[in-house]
This record gives structure tokens, C-alpha cells and sequence, in this order.
């Protein structure tokens, strides 16, 4: 969820590193279940340079099993944090939906996915 801390933390992380990404032809995006509205100003006051997509309708991180349904504060149908790494193809070849959303991702796990 945008403006939250982790949240922030994962995709600064990602920020901080884009240039690490750049030039091995793969694209960056950030997505979750925040209104487009909500993603603009995140994007914003954090100085993205990639993407942030809505998935408002909750129908991607249905889809990618990265879904809770029942969230802390009685929050309905909040997007897990995860990782996905999709090679050309569009087949996964990394996948990491984590249970605990205050811990991040293997920042590692994902640059190793992408090189290969």
C-alpha cells in the first residue's frame, strides 16, 4: 500500500538500484491495489522512475496468489508483498509472495533472476 513503510522501503530499494537494471532490456514495475490516483502522488514524492499500476479491481494479485483477504485494521483485500521476475516470454522465473508483510523481498534472488 503506497505511503506505508515497507512499502516505501521495498520500492526506495528498487529506486536506489535502478540503475543496476538498466541496460539488461528488463523493466521495473510496481504494482498494487492503491487507485491510480493514489500511485501518481506515491510515484511522485518518491521520485520513481518506474511504473506504478493499479491493481484497484484486485485481479493481478488475485491472480499471482499474492492476496489477503482479510488484512490488520480489518483491511478487505490488500495485495501481499511479492516478487515476480518474468523473463521474456512472460513465464515466471522468480517468485516470492511473502506471508509476513513487514518483511521485504531477497533484493539478491531477484538481481541473480534477472541476470540469468
Amino acid at each position: 500500500m503506497a505511503f506505508t513503510g515497507v512499502c516505501t522501503a521495498q520500492l526506495c530499494t528498487m529506486r536506489d538500484s535502478f540503475g543496476y537494471y538498466e541496460g539488461m532490456n528488463a523493466a521495473v514495475v510496481g504494482i498494487s491495489v492503491d487507485s491510480p490516483f493514489t500511485l501518481a502522488k506515491f510515484k511522485e514524492d518518491q521520485a520513481y522512475q518506474f511504473p506504478l499500476l493499479s491493481d484497484f479491481n484486485k485481479e493481478i494479485s488475485q491472480a499471482y496468489g499474492a492476496f489477503y483477504e482479510d488484512f490488520v485494521f480489518n483491511l478487505k483485500g490488500v495485495s501481499k508483498r511479492a516478487a515476480f521476475v518474468l523473463n521474456e516470454e512472460g513465464k515466471i522465473i522468480h517468485s516470492e509472495v511473502l506471508e509476513d508483510a513487514g518483511n521485504m523481498p531477497d533484493f539478491d534472488a531477484i538481481k541473480k533472476a534477472v541476470e540469468a
